[in-house]
C-alpha cells in the first residue's frame, strides 16, 4: 500500500494554536492535513476532498461541531467520514453523550493524550488506506472485466467472421466447380460426338454450316470459362490492390454502341431487345476496357434478371460527370438486397433462379471506384430496376495526358 496516495484528515479549530499543535501530533509522509478555522471553511474542504477522518473541536463561535457533525452526517458526500469530537469542556456537561448521537466515533478531552491520539488516527488512516486499496482492486477488476468482455465480443465476431470465410470458401469452390462444369461438359460432348462421327467415317458432319456452329459453340464455352477466371484473377488483384486502371481517352457514346450491338443477339435470344437512347458523343479520360466490362456486366445481368423485357441505356451529363443507366422492367430488387448484392460472391437471385459466380456487381463496383466514380441502383419492386454508373470526366486526366496516344 505504499504506493498510494496519501491520506486526507481534517482538523477544524478556531484556535490557530491548537491547529498546529494537533497538526504536530498526527502528520507523517502518508498523510495530509488540512486545517479549517470555522465550520464553514471546514464544510468547503469537505466538499472539495475526500477525508479519512475529521477531528472537530466542539465549542467554536459560529457553527460549532456539533453543528458541523449533523450536516455532515446529512450529505451523502461526507456522511461516511468518521468524526472525532475534540474539547476542554469538563466531562460533567456530557458532550460526549451529544458527540456519540450526532454520529462520532470518538470523543477527546483536552488536554489530549498524544499517543492516544496518534493511536487513533492510525487506526482511521489504515482503514482508509484498506478502503482505497479495496476500491483501487474492484476498479481494476472491473476494468479487467469490461476488457475481457470486449475481447471475447472481438474474438467471437473473428469466429463468426472465420466460420464466414470458410463457408464463403466451401460455397465459391462449389460454384466455381459447378459453372466451370457447364461449359466442360458442352465441350465434352461435343468431343464425344465428334469422334464419333470421325469413327464412323461421317466427314459430312463437319462440313459448311456444321462446322462453322461446332466452331461458335466451341467459342461460346470457351470465352464463358475465360470470363469466370478474370473475374476470379480481377477480385485476388482487387483484394491485393494490384488492380491495374489503364486510362486514356474514350468516347462513351461510340463504345455503348458497339457493346449493344455485341449483345443484341444475345438480348433477342433472351426474347427482348436493348436500345442506346441517341446522345450527343461524350468524352472522358478513362480506362475503356474496364467501363466496357462493367457496361457488359449491366447489360448481361438485366437480360438474365429482367424477365425477358426489354432493357434500355442511357448517357446523361451533369457537371463534369458522365453517367450511364442501364434499366430494365423485370421483378425488381427489395430494399434488403440491394447492398447484399454488391458484395462478393453474392446473386441477385435464389433457390434455383439464374446462377453464377456472383462477382459481376462487386467487381463492377471496385472498377467505378478505381476511376473516381460509383457504381448505385434503384429499384421498385415488380418494376424493374436501373443501375447508374457515375464517372468523373477528369480524375484520371494527369494519367491519361501522360499515356501514349
Amino acid at each position: 500500500m505504499s504506493n498510494q496516495q496519501p491520506s486526507k484528515l481534517l482538523i477544524v479549530d478556531d484556535l490557530p494554536d491548537n491547529l498546529r499543535a494537533l497538526d504536530a501530533l498526527i502528520r507523517d509522509e502518508q498523510r495530509l492535513v488540512f486545517h479549517a478555522h470555522s465550520g464553514d471553511e471546514a464544510l468547503a474542504l469537505l466538499l472539495e476532498h475526500e477525508f479519512a477522518l475529521a477531528i472537530l473541536d466542539v465549542q467554536m463561535p459560529g457553527m460549532d461541531g456539533f453543528e458541523l457533525a449533523e450536516l455532515m452526517r446529512a450529505t451523502s458526500r461526507t456522511r461516511h467520514i468518521p468524526i472525532v469530537f475534540v474539547s476542554a469542556a469538563g466531562r460533567e456537561l456530557n458532550y460526549a453523550f451529544k458527540g456519540y448521537e450526532t454520529g462520532a466515533v470518538d470523543f477527546l478531552y483536552k488536554p489530549l493524550d498524544p499517543d492516544a491520539v496518534r493511536g487513533k488516527v492510525n487506526v482511521f488512516v489504515a482503514l482508509d488506506q484498506q478502503r482505497r486499496e479495496t476500491r483501487r482492486q474492484m476498479e481494476a477488476l472491473e476494468k479487467s472485466r469490461r476488457e475481457q468482455e470486449i475481447l471475447l465480443k472481438e474474438l467471437n465476431a473473428t469466429q463468426a467472421e472465420l466460420q464466414r470465410s470458410l463457408r464463403m470458401r466451401d460455397e465459391f469452390m462449389s460454384l466455381v466447380a459447378h459453372e466451370l462444369r457447364t461449359p466442360l461438359n458442352t465441350l465434352f460432348l461435343e468431343t464425344q460426338m465428334r469422334t464419333l462421327h470421325l469413327n464412323r467415317g461421317n466427314l459430312q458432319a463437319f462440313a459448311g454450316e456444321q462446322m462453322s456452329a461446332m466452331v461458335k459453340r466451341d467459342e461460346r464455352q470457351i470465352k464463358a470459362m475465360i470470363r469466370l477466371i478474370d473475374d476470379m484473377l480481377d477480385v485476388t488483384r482487387m483484394r491485393n490492390g494490384t488492380l491495374s486502371v489503364r486510362p486514356a481517352q474514350v468516347e462513351l457514346v461510340g463504345m455503348l454502341e458497339r457493346v449493344v450491338s455485341d449483345l443484341s443477339l444475345q438480348a433477342a435470344a433472351s426474347g427482348c431487345a436493348i436500345s442506346l437512347a441517341p446522345h450527343p458523343p461524350v468524352t472522358g479520360c478513362w480506362d475503356e476496357f474496364r467501363i466496357e466490362q462493367v457496361v457488359v456486366n449491366l447489360l448481361t445481368n438485366a437480360l438474365r434478371y429482367g424477365g425477358g423485357c426489354d432493357v434500355e441505356v442511357r448517357v446523361a451529363v451533369e457537371g463534369n460527370c458522365a453517367r450511364i443507366d442501364v434499366a430494365d422492367k423485370g421483378k425488381g430488387i427489395s430494399p434488403e438486397d440491394i447492398e447484399r448484392i454488391f458484395q462478393p460472391f453474392e446473386r441477385g437471385a435464389r433457390n434455383g433462379e439464374p446462377k453464377g459466380l456472383g462477382l459481376g456487381l462487386y467487381i463492377s463496383r471496385q472498377l467505378a471506384a478505381a476511376h473516381g466514380g460509383d457504381l448505385t441502383v434503384t429499384s421498385v419492386p415488380g418494376q424493374g430496376s436501373t443501375f447508374s454508373l457515375a464517372l468523373p470526366c477528369d480524375v484520371l486526366a494527369p494519367a491519361c495526358a501522360a499515356a501514349p496516344a
